[in-house]
Formats: structure tokens, C-alpha cells, sequence
């Protein structure tokens, strides 16, 4: 639980955490774009490279950012194995009943993995330097389109927002109801699969208690600050581009035209 660090907010006065909120929510959508359109390594080294300024700039430690991969771990390599056992190709290293490794599977495999450590941690990064509120104003300002058909733009935004929030708080929630338990003498780590997932119930009926209660809490708090939602709701501080947005705008556009030209223009792709 501890490597779960989607959602949480580092507070240092950086270049990244002074840029509109709007301009980075449209950077991580384009950075997604762009990691998906690279097929080689060298379209994947200009995501790498572009992040790699953000967190610089960012002025949040390194740490904090891999600690962010360590969540999906498991997932990624779990992912890598099947492609690399089952991916098909010509050049053929290994292989063995149904299981073939390829050079073709390995290079897919290795791809796959800068693209999904590159997805968490730009997303990270989105939370690491903006606070709810801001993002809560920035997703509200680039679906403001859609009032014009009566649709629930700020409800949505601060639905986001709250989920965002809850994250870290019902991850500690978690951890804090775990230990309590093995206070308790239950046991999480011996036996089977079938006993491990039973084992879980004494977490989730806590956590699911502890998720209603602060949400009905959040709910009263909101009523007693005579919350009515979107209608004529003024805002304190208002969103205004700068030149630092100016900055992260070219470097977007410099990511998703160095990574189209690489896919159409110039064909440095790995070959299937």
C-alpha cells in the first residue's frame, strides 16, 4: 500500500507546479498520444526525455517517482513474460511446446515496458504538481463546451477530484485496518490462495465502513457550507496562462511532432 502514490500532492513552489492546470491536463493526454504513436526506442527516448525535464523542473525527488512504478510492478512484468513466451517473430532464440522467444517478442516486450513506466509515472506527476482544487478548476474550464447541452461539468470535475483525494487517505485507511488486525492475531501471509483471499474480508468490510463514513462526513461538511453546486458559483482564483505555459506548450508540440515524424515521416519503427 505504501507504493501507491497516485493522488498525492508534493508542496514545493516549482516551474511545474506554477503552470495552469488546463495546460498540463492537455500535456499528459498528448504525452499518452505520443507513447502510444512511438514505435521504436528512439520515439519512446523523446517521451523519456521530455519527462525527464518535467521532473527537473518539477523539483520532486526521484524516489517519489519510482515509487510510483513499484505499484504496477507486478503488472508490468507479469505482461512482459507473456508477450516474451508468446509474441511471434522470425529471428527465434528459444523454444519449447507452446512457448517461443523471439527477438521480434523480446524488443515488444522491453517497449511495452518504457510505455507503461512512462504512463504512471507522467500520471504521477500530473498529481505530484497540482492540487485538487486546481485540477478540480482545470478539468471544469476544458469541459466547459458541454454546458451548452446541460451537461453537469463541475459536478463532474469535483466528483474527479474527490477520487483523486480519496486514493492516498483510503490507502492508509488499508494499512492502518491491516495492522490492526495482525494486532489481533490474524495472519495474511500463510496459506493457500483460498486462504489468503478470505483472509482479505476482515479489510474490505472495515474499509468499506471507514469509505461510507468519510464520504457521508464529506457530504454533511459540503451541506453545512451551503454547497449548491455549479449554479453562479464564483471562483476565487482564476485560471490565466503564462509564459510558462507557453514553454509547456512548445515542449508538447515538440513531443507529438518529434513522434509522429519518427512513426510516418522517417519509418524508424522495429519491424514485426
Amino acid at each position: 500500500m505504501k507504493d501507491v502514490t497516485f493522488g498525492q500532492y508534493y508542496p514545493v513552489q516549482s516551474f511545474v507546479h506554477r503552470m495552469d492546470p488546463r495546460l498540463k491536463l492537455f500535456f499528459l493526454i498528448v504525452y499518452i498520444v505520443a507513447i502510444f504513436l512511438a514505435d521504436s526506442f528512439c520515439g519512446l527516448a523523446i517521451c523519456a526525455g521530455a519527462l525527464v525535464l518535467i521532473i527537473a523542473f518539477a523539483r520532486v525527488p526521484l524516489r517519489k517517482i519510482l515509487r510510483s512504478v513499484r505499484g504496477i510492478l507486478f503488472l508490468v512484468i507479469f505482461t512482459a513474460v507473456i508477450n516474451v513466451l508468446f509474441y511471434g517473430g522470425k529471428t527465434v532464440y528459444a523454444h519449447w511446446w507452446i512457448f517461443t522467444i523471439t527477438k521480434e517478442g523480446l524488443m515488444f516486450s522491453a517497449l511495452l515496458i518504457l510505455r507503461l513506466v512512462l504512463l504512471v509515472m507522467c500520471s504521477c506527476m500530473l498529481t505530484y504538481t497540482t492540487t485538487p482544487v486546481a485540477l478540480t478548476d482545470g478539468i471544469e474550464s476544458l469541459l466547459t463546451p458541454l454546458k451548452w447541452i446541460r451537461f453537469p461539468v463541475h459536478e463532474l470535475a469535483l466528483i474527479m477530484s474527490i477520487a483523486l483525494r480519496f486514493i492516498p487517505i483510503l490507502m492508509d485507511e488499508t494499512e492502518r485496518i491491516k495492522n490492526a488486525q495482525k494486532a489481533r492475531g490474524a495472519d495474511f501471509e500463510s496459506g493457500g490462495l483460498v486462504k489468503k483471499i478470505k483472509s482479505i474480508v476482515p479489510i474490505l468490510i472495515p474499509l468499506l465502513l471507514s469509505a461510507f463514513r468519510r464520504a457521508d462526513e464529506l457530504g454533511d461538511a459540503m451541506d453545512a457550507r451551503c454547497y449548491s453546486g455549479g449554479k453562479k458559483r464564483t471562483k476565487y482564483k482564476k485560471l490565466r496562462f503564462s509564459w510558462r505555459d507557453l514553454i509547456g506548450f512548445l515542449l508538447c508540440a515538440g513531443v507529438i511532432t518529434g513522434v509522429c515524424l519518427l512513426r510516418y515521416v522517417f519509418a524508424y519503427a522495429v519491424p514485426a
